[in-house]
């Protein structure tokens, strides 16, 4: 790199690849630095829901080509019963998601931030200077090779859920908030083409007993389907708990319509994610975390590839302003955008799965709200962040109404 860019993103994952292509768009000098080299795999991230596709397409993404598989709902299942649902009508987001696995996404959307006019260098690690914790300069290093100092006005910080880099500069997680733990593999199933996402609600482990979190399965249109198991930190013991074995007892019990073998496809891999927004601060003077390392991961879900993109489209406008303004405060909107956005959502969501990390909560919840379609059709909005813009204005008395539904006695209660 002959010189200093204006921007430099650390990480080429979703919520860096977005805020390279935003920041782009605005006419600013950006470069990615990604530690891996594309393609490379990842724990999570296959299955893209509407608002996903929505940052997606408003990059240019082509989902027509023939790897990328379209679904049109949500199965859900809690023990053995069982609705289907499709992706609701709605003004803003399409009525459909897909899946692609992330080993080809993640490259594909760095391009288009390429091809707007990003730099995208792989292979390269990014290592905060700091001094008295102010980010002086980032070290880039190369295999083989002398270290490189440059000096960027702005840092966009999207290395993911451990986020070496973020830690450097002192963002930590919140001890009191949820976090998740995943593990996925791929096998080959004849019913690859389904579509439908698939969920099992009511999830057990080898000796029968409840566990809190959810299975899925992602049919990716290529003769696999992706399978995975989440569980949240909110449940007593969770520490002990060996998420591969989860995964096993879930596949024991899939439905048979997936027709599935013993053995994956390759070895399943794992991996921690905060939730909630739970890491922070989220801006310093010159810098600002995205994405998974932000902890920008819906409680209800485990979803974060949407929420990657959506902050780092964000945080690129308020880097454009600062670098327009000259002005480093403007950077502190990005943390009044991220409240307005996303506050009252994630506290509904963390109150929810401190709930479910009670077994028998967990299950009447589930066995209950499945045998009422109207009142899932509402769930499933809520838990995909899926309501009408004029939804919204009624969004404090449905989070409301659903503290009040988890709100028992004897609850481990996380803070709002």
């Amino acid at each position: 790199m002959s010189s200093s860019p204006q921007v430099l993103v650390v990480g080429g994952g979703p919520g860096g690849a977005a805020a390279a292509f935003w920041l782009a768009r605005h006419g600013v000098d950006v470069t990615v630095v990604e530690k891996r080299r594309y393609p490379r795999e990842k724990a999570c991230g296959d299955g893209l829901t509407p608002r996903a596709v929505r940052q997606l397409i408003d990059m240019g993404f082509d989902f027509d080509r023939p790897d990328v598989h379209r679904v049109v709902g949500l199965r859900s299942y809690a023990g053995d019963v069982m609705l289907e649902m499709p992706w609701p009508e709605h003004s803003i987001y399409p009525n459909w998601g897909a899946t692609l696995r992330r080993a080809d996404l993640d490259g594909r959307v760095a391009a288009l931030a390429e091809a707007e006019g990003a730099s995208v260098l792989q292979g390269v690690e990014a290592v905060a200077v700091v001094d008295d914790r102010d980010l002086t300069a980032v070290e880039l290093r190369r295999k083989g090779e002398e270290p490189e100092v440059v000096t960027p006005d702005y840092v966009v910080v999207a290395d993911g859920s451990l986020s070496r880099f973020g830690r450097d500069l002192g963002a930590h997680r919140r001890r009191d908030y949820p976090f998740g733990l995943a593990v996925r593999g791929y096998w080959e199933s004849p019913n690859s083409t389904d579509g439908y996402i698939e969920s099992q609600l009511d999830i057990r482990d080898r000796e029968g007993r409840a566990m809190p979190g959810y299975g899925w399965v992602f049919p990716m249109g290529d003769g696999t389907i992706n399978v995975g198991a989440g569980l949240v930190s909110t449940f007593k013991g969770w520490k002990d708990i060996n998420t591969s074995r989860i995964l096993e007892a879930y596949l024991a019990s899939l439905p048979g319509h997936w027709q599935i073998e013993k053995d994956p496809i390759a070895r399943p891999i794992g991996g921690k994610l905060p939730m909630a927004f739970s890491v922070g601060p989220k801006t310093g003077r010159n810098w600002v975390l995205v994405g998974d390392a932000a902890g920008a991961v819906n409680p209800f879900n485990g979803e974060g590839i949407d929420y990657a993109y959506e902050t780092g489209r964000l945080a690129a406008g308020f880097i454009a302003g600062a670098l327009a303004t000259g002005d480093p405060a403007t950077l502190g909107a990005y943390d009044e955008a991220l409240v307005a956005e996303y506050a009252a959502y994630h506290r509904v969501a963390r109150i929810f799965v401190s709930a479910i990390g009670n077994p028998s909560v967990m299950r009447t919840l589930t066995t209950v709200g499945l045998r009422s379609r109207p009142l899932m059709e509402w769930v499933l909005k809520v838990m995909a962040n899926l309501l009408e813009p004029e939804e919204r204005g009624m969004a404090e008395s449905v989070y409301g109404a659903i503290e009040k539904v988890v709100d028992l006695p004897g609850l481990r209660r996380i803070k709002a």
